[in-house]
């Protein structure tokens, strides 16, 4: 495996510098897993007041970029590095993979895939994780409030005030924040989340139609769309307790091969990310990619 170091110094000693060297490192996963692959990198840790650093409806022309002219016979493994964003932009996203690839997709981690990203990772037939990686939450929020607390809040309400009536000024005051139906919205979105999750593990990782993968389905979908536990969308769920809930993870630790691969290409990635403008990347072995850089020009190659 070549470290952050190791990569950094080939980039600097490279001519054609960063592409050259992330696409290097993506045919060789490629070569070894004998599978398409396709990157999804969003570089919110080093650039998070950026816009476009999110899933988000305009990716799916990075995706069809890729795809085109790919053997999608062989299957594809999507790499995701994200912090999350729009579930039905995700949908999207999964819905025209799938079709592509007829359900053939696994999805690696190295690092983290968040919110919509932990939703499309459980739309493939397995997640390939290391010790560093994590997935998180897919509790909905509204401007950074979880939609379930929002719930919360409503439901404190109503209960106080048929125990107490004397507090519906202070219940007037203190919802007024949220705007009419806002409830009703945010019950709606704890609802997608739930049903687009279930709906993927149970026709991909899991068959539906068996009664002991519909408790596992409700164990991994309770267990990631809450709040009351996480307490914080921004937590991090290691691989052990990924797969401890019932989802498929394949620990990266048990193919020393395929780890140094995917971890030499997400440092490749990385430093391309810190060290230059670009905001995402999508970009498959075939070196089709849209680059999306500050303030959000967006390059195919």
């Amino acid at each position: 495996m070549g470290s952050w170091n190791d990569i950094f110094r080939e980039i600097q000693n490279t001519k054609s510098q960063y592409d050259y060297v992330r696409r290097k490192y993506l045919s060789n996963l490629c070569d070894f897993t004998g599978r398409n692959a396709i990157t999804y990198y969003s570089a919110w840790l080093s650039k998070p007041d950026v816009n476009n650093i999110d899933i988000n409806d305009n990716d799916i022309n990075g995706f069809m970029a890729c795809i085109y002219k790919m053997d999608c016979s062989k299957g594809l493994d999507l790499i995701l590095h994200t912090p999350g964003g729009n579930p039905t932009a995700a949908e999207a996203i999964v819905n025209y993979l799938r079709d592509k690839f007829d359900d053939d997709i696994r999805v690696i981690v190295p690092q983290i895939a968040m919110s919509a990203g932990t939703m499309i990772a459980c739309a493939a037939k397995e997640i390939v994780m290391g010790k560093q990686s994590s997935l998180g939450p897919i509790d909905p929020q509204f401007n950074g409030i979880p939609a379930y607390n929002i719930k919360l809040e409503y439901e404190e309400a109503k209960k106080d005030l048929l125990d107490n009536p004397g507090n519906a000024p202070y219940w007037a005051i203190k919802l007024q924040q949220y705007p009419a139906a806002f409830m009703k919205t945010a019950i709606d979105a704890i609802e997608l989340s739930e049903q687009l999750v279930r709906d993927w593990l149970g026709s991909c990782m899991f068959n539906a139609a068996i009664e002991q993968d519909r408790q596992t389905i409700h164990n991994i979908v309770s267990f990631l769309n809450e709040h009351e536990n996480s307490k914080t969308h921004g937590r991090h769920f290691k691989a052990t307790s990924c797969r401890d809930v019932g989802l498929k993870i394949i620990m990266m630790e048990d193919d020393q091969e395929l780890q140094d691969k995917v971890l030499s290409l997400h440092h490749a990635y990385m430093i391309s990310l810190d060290a230059t403008p670009i905001v995402k990347i999508i970009e498959c072995q075939n070196d089709n990619s849209v680059v999306s850089t500050v303030p959000n020009n967006e390059v195919r190659i």
